[in-house]
Formats: structure tokens, C-alpha cells, sequence
């Protein structure tokens, strides 16, 4: 048992040092930068051009939905990658083709539910 808990300790001081290191080195940054706020250099800085308008723009709900969709797929092919890889092993074909199966279908009944709630529609 004290094997078991001293590998939690080292865990923790780790995390300990990491946090004393983070903090050392942010208030040394705060401490040590050049500090001469202007209203020149509070402007926006776009590509050289003075910005002209206000800087807010509203971006519809839909492009967050596809950026998720896509998110979730890029996710899914990661993991297929390794998935084939153990499928070709001897012994591993029929169990990991049905945790394919079922992955797989997961993820189905989610666009499904996608496409029968207007999600995917563009206009």
C-alpha cells in the first residue's frame, strides 16, 4: 500500500513544482516587461490598416454547427486508423468489428437526428 500511495505523491509533487514554475515564471513576465499603454498602441492592428467600423460581426449558429459536425468526424477517423490496424491481428477480428459496429452506429443515429432536425440544411 505505501508503494501504491508514493506514486501518487510523486504525482503530486510534479504537479506542485509545475504549478510553482508557472507561477514563477508569469509574475517575472509581469514584473520584468515593458509597461506604456498609449491610445495608439490600444487600436486594433490590422495588417497595417487603420481599421475603419466597428469590429463586430455577427456570424450565424449554422457554420459553429458544421465546424462541430466536422470536429466529430475528423475524431472518428483517428480512431478507425487504429482500429484497422488491431483488426488485421489474429484473434482480434470478431469482437472489434462489432465495437466498430456499434461505434459506427452511434454516430449514424447522431446525423440522423442532425439531418431530421434541419441542422444540415443550408438555406
Amino acid at each position: 500500500m505505501h508503494a501504491y500511495l508514493t506514486s501518487y505523491a510523486v504525482v503530486g509533487v510534479v504537479l506542485l513544482v509545475g504549478a510553482a514554475f508557472l507561477a514563477v515564471a508569469l509574475t517575472a513576465n509581469r514584473l520584468l516587461r515593458p509597461h506604456g499603454p498609449t491610445a495608439e498602441k490600444l487600436t486594433s492592428y490590422e495588417c497595417g490598416v487603420d481599421p475603419v467600423g466597428e469590429g463586430w460581426a455577427q456570424v450565424h449558429v449554422r457554420y459553429y454547427v458544421y465546424a462541430y459536425l466536422y470536429l466529430v468526424f475528423a475524431v472518428d477517423v483517428v480512431f478507425l486508423f487504429p482500429w484497422a490496424t488491431v483488426f488485421a491481428l489474429a484473434g482480434y477480428g470478431g469482437p472489434t468489428i462489432v465495437e466498430m459496429f456499434v461505434f459506427v452506429g452511434f454516430l449514424v443515429v447522431g446525423l440522423v437526428y442532425a439531418v431530421r432536425k434541419g441542422v444540415l440544411a443550408w438555406v
